[in-house]
């Protein structure tokens, strides 16, 4: 085959350096949105979860004083499920009087399982017996009075001692606290609000005035909700849903729409013949 030489091609010689750049800008961006919708396809939004935000190191404090009787312990036994439910990582204290680390910072949630069993009546009970609650092992020399500050007090130091990043605190409690306690709870819920770490509560069967003086303690980071009723599932409660991934829906249609202007816009010169003209 034998090449024409073209004395006009030095005026492309401008389009071709543009269409060059054209296309290693749209090469570069696609690369990115694949890359970032690759991402989103392997982390699907679930729904936040009720107690503590997303992302957050929460801890759980348990109360398990005199005052929490077994009228509530179904409602532990929801709360607790609900944890176990969602998944996750939390630390647990359990408190009366005094307050200890059972469960630390970062433990999969399914730890928190073992404690069902101590809030739940046996389906078999023996002949004669009524069925009741199992006999917990704090019973006996851990359940005593209720100082709600010092449960409070130790999720904040583990908080703190296990560097948790966005710090969270879940308290399981009828809010039932000694009056002696109520000077050493306002301070330990000033922490609270000065350190950022945000505090939900599951009240426990608890007396109407008692959550309105806790309400009046936190702040706006911070809440109360009552604890499940047996069998039931408010929304604030319900099960983990994932929702249609918006982002990667737009990531993928962005890509589709440069992907068809590369084609239109930045395709390769195409040289053809050119048509016959008709015989006279």
């Amino acid at each position: 085959m034998t090449r024409i030489p073209y004395a006009g091609a030095r005026a492309f010689a401008g389009l071709a350096a543009r269409t060059r750049l054209v296309r290693a800008c749209l090469a570069g961006l696609l690369v990115a949105l694949v890359l970032a919708a690759a991402a989103g396809a392997r982390h699907p939004h679930a729904s936040v979860q009720p107690f503590v935000p997303a992302g957050a190191g929460g801890v759980v404090v348990l109360d398990l004083s005199a005052s929490v009787t077994s009228d509530t312990y179904s409602r532990i036994r929801e709360s607790l499920q609900e944890l176990v439910a969602r998944g996750g990582r939390y630390g647990l204290v359990v408190f009366s009087n005094t307050a200890y680390q059972m469960v630390p910072p970062g433990t999969p949630v399914s730890a928190l399982q073992a404690l069902l069993r101590f809030f739940t009546v046996p389906g078999t009970t023996p002949p004669g017996e009524q069925p009741s609650f199992p006999t917990n092992p704090w019973a006996a020399s851990f359940t005593s009075g209720t100082e709600i500050s010092l449960g409070l007090d130790l999720a904040r130091q583990l908080e703190l001692t296990y560097h948790v990043r966005h710090p969270a605190v879940v308290l399981i409690s009828d809010l039932a606290d000694d009056p002696n306690d109520f000077q050493r709870l306002d301070a330990v819920l000033g922490e609270y609000q000065l350190e950022g770490i945000s505090l939900r509560v599951i009240a426990l069967n608890a007396a109407p005035a008692d959550v309105q003086r806790f309400r009046g303690l936190i702040n706006k980071a911070s809440s109360v909700i009552p604890a499940a009723l047996e069998g039931t599932n408010p929304g604030a409660l319900a099960p983990p849903r994932v929702t249609l991934p918006t982002l990667l829906v737009v990531l993928t249609v962005v890509v589709a729409v440069l992907l068809g202007v590369n084609e239109l816009r930045a395709a390769r010169l195409s040289w053809g013949t050119a048509p016959e003209a008709p015989t006279p």
